[in-house]
């Protein structure tokens, strides 16, 4: 399913969902950050994904980064709370996200770096290396924010 992510654009669709998510900045011992290519838009991004029923949002977080990565991490804090309604995600099935995210950090603590189905690939990245990979506002935004080692989590 493809998608499309739209910020502050008055020409995006009109939000029809609301979806809680969360996602996690998971460093390795070098300092470098997990990200993941993803198959629905092209774009690197922070592994992460919905919300299930019966979950809490850090479970969430530990469960979408082994789904995504193949590593089971351990939750070590909070980066903030992504909430910009002016930030909307568009699929190609007709669904219209205004996204409600929650990005926590983590450290690995098992697992074997693999691909899944949602990514083309995964690779751990140089603080120094970000600018020249494809990443879209929001991610960015939450990179920016982990690694100005903040003593409060964004609120937003």
């Amino acid at each position: 399913m493809a998608r499309t992510e739209y910020y502050d654009d008055p020409d995006a669709p009109k939000p029809n969902r609301l979806v809680v998510a969360a996602s996690a900045v998971v460093t390795d011992d070098a300092g470098r950050i997990l990200l993941q290519r993803r198959t629905d838009n092209g774009l690197y991004a922070l592994p992460g994904g919905t919300m299930d029923l019966g979950e809490s949002l850090p479970d969430t977080a530990v469960r979408e980064v082994f789904e995504e990565t193949g590593l089971t991490v351990e939750i070590t804090g909070l980066v903030g709370t992504y909430t910009d309604p002016r930030h909307v995600i568009a699929y190609s099935d007709g669904e219209v996200r205004q996204q409600f995210n929650i990005c926590f950090t983590a450290r690995i603590t098992g697992g074997r770096l693999q691909i899944s189905d949602e990514s083309t690939d995964l690779r751990f990245v140089a603080p120094d290396d970000l600018d020249a990979l494809p990443l879209h506002h929001t991610q960015r935004l939450r990179l920016q924010h982990f690694l100005e080692h903040r003593t409060t989590p964004h609120l937003g």
